[in-house]
């Protein structure tokens, strides 16, 4: 887990800032074993198949790919270091991106559906998204690539304060 970060059971502390708790390890892998496998097919398909065709000079076409994979490689964990979420006393906080940052709050109150989803690729790494959806169709936020039980425990501790929230409304 990178440096500043807990996990769910320390995120709560008594001056109410926010403890950041980083995305599992998992969604780096899977999102690199992704740009592998693209690539790499890409790169094949850059170098050998020309490289049948046209001649052995084609095969150079194929370190582009290659290249992109080193950069991408880079890429992603920059993003996946980048992505962390908190819960505070009355909304959550949820923050991303590299070079441009943002950081997204959703009020308890204003959650009206909380979803739990997991694709095939996602289920075979052992991982599963959040979305969270509001009123306002621009403050819908998603925290990708929890552990499954995590994910579970936050869409109920959401929703349970969600409807405390809301109650008043």
């Amino acid at each position: 887990m990178p440096p500043g970060t807990s996990t769910a059971a320390e995120a709560r502390s008594e001056d109410d800032e926010p403890v950041w708790i980083a995305l599992p390890p998992g969604l780096l892998r899977m999102r690199r074993l992704l740009l592998v496998v693209w690539l790499g097919v890409i790169a094949l398909a850059a170098g050998l198949l020309p490289g049948l065709f046209a001649g052995p000079g084609w095969a150079a076409f194929a370190v582009v790919p290659l290249a992109l994979m080193a950069w991408g490689w880079v890429m992603i964990d920059r993003n996946w270091r980048s992505w962390r979420y908190a819960e505070r006393a009355d909304d959550l906080l949820i923050s991303r991106g590299v070079l441009w940052r943002e950081e997204t709050v959703v009020p308890y109150g204003r959650m009206q559906l909380v979803e739990v989803t997991s694709g095939p690729v996602e289920r075979h790494f052992g991982l599963a998204s959040v979305q969270l959806h509001t009123a306002a169709a621009a403050t819908d936020a998603t925290i990708p690539g929890l552990d499954p039980a995590e994910a579970e425990r936050l869409r109920d501790r959401l929703t349970e304060l969600g409807e405390a929230r809301s109650a008043g409304l």
